[in-house]
């Protein structure tokens, strides 16, 4: 269904309402941190439902909600890394792994800052292209296909610790393709991290560290992009909504993720984002989605 405007920012969330978008930041959160594209399931599930399309402006909010999962879930990680490198940077030793592993994460945050910058007037733009659900469903599809050949082809045996800054600048590099709706960062970027022969739970672990400062640019970014596109006061509080229950569900998604790579690896989720490429892509061409 099509979505709103406002200055120029799709913003189809507001006429939504409380209660629909607060199921949709259930659907949000729970599918933004896992390699299953949020995206896809923000254009399918109100497709589905009869709704308006939320617009790709509450989808990038909503990765402040993913943010704040991710940071106080791996909160020991965040902090013991963090306060080692300004340790490390107060005693002089700058070669501490803490200081290499912060400046990595920044130097790969750089490929996606940039592109993102490039792109954002068409990312976010009502009506763009790059959310057609064509677009979408084959995304979600060559992300399954890449995704189980890192499951049949790597050694999935490296720790975090083995990493090196190459490593961390082709994971950085991958993360780009989160860009275009349907690949998903976590899946990107986990992709990526497995190609490397990580193990699974390192390798999304990486994942999530690595995408801390990205999905905080990428969502202040969009909250000032609403600022100045003047959101009105129920704007903001319909969002505010969205961003309370989206960041406890995806919570709950970073612990579902986890648990799934350590019983069942990474193949439930490539025959589920081939599934919904397929379904999408029908949708579409059928007129049953649109």
């Amino acid at each position: 269904m099509a979505g709103g405007c406002t200055e120029g920012i799709d913003t189809g969330f507001v006429s939504l309402g409380y209660a629909k978008v607060a199921f949709l930041g259930v659907v949000q959160g729970l599918t933004e941190l896992m390699p299953i594209s949020s995206t896809a399931h923000m254009r399918i599930v109100p497709a589905l439902l009869g709704w308006q399309d939320p617009g790709s402006a509450f989808s990038a909010a909503m990765q402040l909600a993913a943010l704040a999962a991710v940071i106080s879930y791996f909160w020991r990680d965040v902090s013991g890394i963090g306060g080692g490198a300004v340790r490390a940077v107060l005693s002089g030793r700058f070669g501490a792994w803490d200081v290499r592993f912060v400046i990595w994460v920044a130097l790969a945050t750089v490929p996606i800052a940039i592109a993102g910058l490039l792109l954002s007037s068409r990312l976010n733009a009502c009506g763009s292209a790059l959310r057609g659900l064509q677009v979408v469903g084959v995304s979600c599809i060559v992300m399954a296909v890449l995704l189980a050949i890192a499951e049949l082809y790597c050694r999935h045996r490296r720790a975090l610790g083995e990493m090196t800054l190459l490593d961390a600048m082709v994971v950085g590099i991958a993360q780009v393709g989160a860009l275009i709706p349907g690949v998903s960062r976590s899946g990107s970027t986990l992709t990526g991290a497995l190609f490397l022969d990580l193990k699974r739970e390192e390798a999304a672990r990486f994942s999530f560290l690595l995408g801390i400062p990205a999905i905080a640019l990428a969502g202040l970014k969009e909250l000032y992009e609403l600022h100045k596109a003047h959101l009105d006061a129920q704007g903001w509080s319909v969002l505010a909504v969205g961003l309370l229950v989206g960041s406890v569900s995806a919570f709950v998604a970073i612990a579902l993720l986890l648990k799934i790579l350590e019983r069942f690896s990474t193949w439930p989720f490539v025959v589920y984002r081939a599934a919904i490429g397929t379904i999408i892509i029908y949708g579409a061409s059928s007129g049953w989605l649109a």
